[in-house]
């Protein structure tokens, strides 16, 4: 599987992993959709970065930069609410990191 591929595949499946939760809570489809572009974009961006770094770093710290603009949105808003937002992206950016790597070679 080429690596591009590889990598937005797994990025929608951390989107849908990530949306579900947030579907059962009712929380709003703009903000769905925004949790699930994120991962689309950052399965994308980490199959096509050279960094070269460990590939679950290269996946949290790709995450995190994409997911900054609206935690600085969400932050203004609702502080309190980035401590599971800041998880999950650790947790699926590293692993989207890893699963990208391995089947992308």
């Amino acid at each position: 599987m080429k690596k591009i591929q590889a990598g937005i595949l797994f990025g929608v499946l951390a989107g849908v992993i990530d949306v579900i939760p947030m579907l059962l809570q009712g929380i709003s489809w703009d903000a769905n959709l925004s949790a699930f572009s994120l991962w689309v974009v950052a399965g994308f961006m980490i199959a096509t970065s050279s960094l070269k770094i460990n590939s679950i770093l290269k996946g949290i710290l790709i995450s995190f930069l994409i997911l900054l603009p609206a935690a600085i949105i969400i932050a203004w808003a609702e502080p309190v609410s980035l401590v599971p937002i800041s998880i999950i992206t650790l947790i699926l950016g590293g692993a989207l990191g890893y699963i990208i790597d391995k089947v992308g070679r």
